[in-house]
């Protein structure tokens, strides 16, 4: 891409698979985006040069490994989220939520024991275990080869689609119109309003982005749905964050208050599932003419598990990432969440192209990703060559990612996190406020 200086370091996310360049070129996406959009904001007469540093790229990715609440590292995976063999192969569970927990040991039968768990699974097909265990609501993918999952009938929906898919919902919203923003710091959202409905872990890192460049986001959740403590730490910087129960009235009138004046809406639910609430992208284009919808999904809205819910682990799994990382003896993984992460970025891209879009066309936009298109991408990346961007670029050694970790204060406790990678001149080099408690915080707008 043109106006982007690469600091290459060997070693930052090494993996089989080219996740380096793929993250690379998630936040260079990203940050080229913002650049543009803050250009014309702050009325300059060319878009500031963005800087994508690898370092900063492999510490951002592992954002919830580097983690630190009061010198404690977070809980990043149950024990019973983990891979399992079974009678025919592998088996990738997913069960950090209670609910996720308990609707599999449901269906095995068995009490929260690792060992008893394992003994169950091992009596069974990895394709039975995946379909009674999502039948029953949990968590389980069988473990496939890439040409397996290549033979599967939502592999064949998946590789139809665009990395990115985008769809203007109608004309009749006026052209936006943009207050001015000041060069120094440049912030391309300064003043727009995102409400943000995701949940784990790529929603969350779009709309920590969408902060850390000005905008006003208020994450809401379901208060019968709490979040994972360290996760909502991890995700929250630069936010906000309330409960509102959308089947009472009062909270329905609070959520349609906040609807009344957002500029973007961010989901991350499993596809369909807020649409009884008149939160479909046509429905809220309706209310709320001039939205930007940003919609993400571990499978795709469409296809045989266009409904099913899913997360970058068991994305893995399916896709075969996790045989092409692993060994004869057992699955491997991506040296980071790299599906979420990446797809993350990509959404902010999309929502600041939308917006800047909508400063010349006007009309309500919808942006739609998916963690199983984008594993999809990285799989046709590794016959690329990252040639042309490491010739012009510039190298320096990789140790590790300190140089990009920082610590602050906050109602949490004594926090290290990891900076954000999206950098660009005159931008900000870190988020206005730490996370606070999991919805601790009012339900309006700042």
């Amino acid at each position: 891409m043109t106006g982007i200086k690469y600091v290459v370091r060997e070693g930052a996310l090494q993996g089989r698979l080219p996740v380096r360049l793929l993250a690379r070129a998630c936040v260079g996406a990203c940050a080229l985006a913002a650049a543009e959009l803050g250009a014309r904001r702050a009325g300059l007469d060319r878009v500031p040069r963005v800087r994508v540093d690898d370092g900063a790229v492999a510490a951002a990715f592992s954002s919830e490994r580097q983690l630190l609440i009061n010198g404690r590292a977070p809980v990043s995976f149950a024990p019973l989220s983990r891979f399992w063999r079974t009678a025919d192969g592998w088996v990738r569970t997913h069960a950090n939520y209670p609910h996720h927990r308990a609707r599999l040991l449901d269906v095995l039968g068995v009490p929260e024991d690792v060992a008893a768990v394992g003994a169950a699974l091992a009596e069974r097909s990895a394709a039975e275990v995946e379909e009674t265990v999502y039948a029953a609501g949990g968590l389980a993918v069988a473990l496939r080869t890439p040409e397996e999952w290549a033979a599967h009938a939502q592999a064949a929906e998946v590789a139809q689609r665009p990395l990115v898919e985008r769809e203007r919902l109608s004309g009749t919203a006026r052209v936006r119109t943009f207050a001015p923003v000041s060069p120094a710091p440049l912030m391309p959202a300064a003043g727009l309003r995102v409400l943000d409905l995701t949940r784990v872990l790529a929603g969350p890192v779009a709309t920590r982005t969408l902060a850390l460049l000005g905008a006003d986001v208020l994450r809401v959740d379901a208060p019968a749905l709490p979040e994972l403590a360290d996760q909502h730490a991890d995700t929250g910087f630069g936010k906000r964050s309330t409960t509102l129960d959308l089947t009472v009235g009062a909270d329905r009138r609070a959520f349609e208050e906040l609807l009344g004046v957002a500029d973007v809406v961010v989901t991350g639910y499993r596809p369909g599932a807020l649409d009884r609430f008149g939160l479909s992208p046509r429905a809220l284009a309706e209310r709320r003419p001039g939205v930007v919808v940003a919609q993400l999904s571990a499978w795709g809205a469409y296809g045989p598990w266009g409904g099913r819910r899913g997360f970058d682990s068991l994305v893995q799994a399916a896709t075969g990432i996790a045989v092409l990382e692993g060994s004869a003896e057992r699955p491997g993984a991506l040296p980071a969440q790299a599906l979420d992460h990446g797809t993350g970025y990509l959404l902010a891209a999309e929502v600041l192209r939308a917006l800047d879009e909508q400063a010349d066309e006007g009309g309500s936009r919808v942006v739609r990703l998916a963690l199983a298109r984008t594993a999809q991408w990285l799989m046709e990346l590794a016959d690329s060559r990252e040639a042309d961007v490491e010739a012009a670029a510039e190298h320096l050694s990789y140790d590790g990612p300190e140089p990009w970790l920082a610590e602050t204060d906050s109602a949490l406790g004594r926090l290290r996190y990891a900076r954000s990678p999206v950098s660009f001149e005159g931008g900000p080099v870190d988020w206005a406020r730490p996370p606070g408690p999991w919805g601790a915080d009012t339900a309006r707008w700042a």
